[in-house]
């Protein structure tokens, strides 16, 4: 079993920069591709983007495309989105998930959740 913490959220002001860390514990992580999503108050869960197992393909939403950039050390078990110019619509709580299958781009094709770090952009 794989199981995750993400931090590094926090207040910034647009045009700011930050960084999430995704730590996972269980010797399965670098068996998984792996996600990172958000959601905002009162909307679904979107897809932000995603890196492959071994890190050498990443994909994106078009919203993020230009300004975020996820990696991942597997000698870590550790995923990254690099946040960077960011915008006050960018406020959400941002999760980090395992694939497991089926869509890319859904939550329900993820597993192994964490719990969330608060990122609020302010104008």
């Amino acid at each position: 079993q794989v199981q995750q913490v993400e931090s590094g959220g926090g207040l910034v002001q647009a045009g700011g920069s930050l960084r999430l860390s995704c730590a996972a514990s269980g010797r399965t992580f670098n068996g998984y591709a792996m996600g990172w999503f958000r959601q905002a108050p009162g909307k679904e869960r979107e897809f932000v983007g995603g890196i492959s197992i071994s890190g050498g393909s990443t994909y994106y939403a078009d919203f993020v495309k230009g300004r975020f950039t996820i990696s991942r050390d597997n000698a870590k078990n550790t995923v990254y989105l690099q946040m960077n110019n960011l915008k006050p619509e960018d406020t959400a709580v941002y999760y980090c998930a395992a694939y497991r299958d089926g869509n890319y781009y859904s939550s329900s094709s993820y597993t192994y959740w964490g719990q969330g770090t608060q990122v609020t952009v302010s104008s």
